[in-house]
C-alpha cells in the first residue's frame, strides 16, 4: 500500500524510528503538507509516498496503528 513516512525520534536524539501513515489525497505542493488518514494536521515537508507491506517487519519501522486500522476495515 502507497504510505508516507514520519520520522519519529525517541528519548534520546540519536533514537529514530519511522512510522508510516496512510496518505489521504494529493500533497498540497504550496503548504508542503501531505494530509494522513489519522490526523487533521498532515505531515510536513513528507518524503515521497513509497510502496509498503502491510505486513511490516523491518527494525526500526512501523505502521501507525490508526492508518493501519482504517486500511483493514
Amino acid at each position: 500500500m502507497l504510505a508516507t513516512p514520519e520520522r519519529v525520534q525517541g528519548a534520546m536524539v540519536f533514537i529514530e524510528s519511522v512510522m508510516w501513515h496512510k496518505p489521504v489525497g494529493r500533497r498540497e505542493d504550496e503548504a508542503r503538507v501531505q494530509a494522513i488518514a489519522c490526523s487533521d494536521k498532515g505531515i510536513i515537508y513528507p518524503a515521497p509516498k513509497r510502496d509498503i507491506p502491510l505486513d511490516l517487519n523491518k527494525p526500526g519501522e512501523s505502521w501507525c496503528p490508526d492508518c493501519l486500522a482504517r486500511t483493514r476495515s
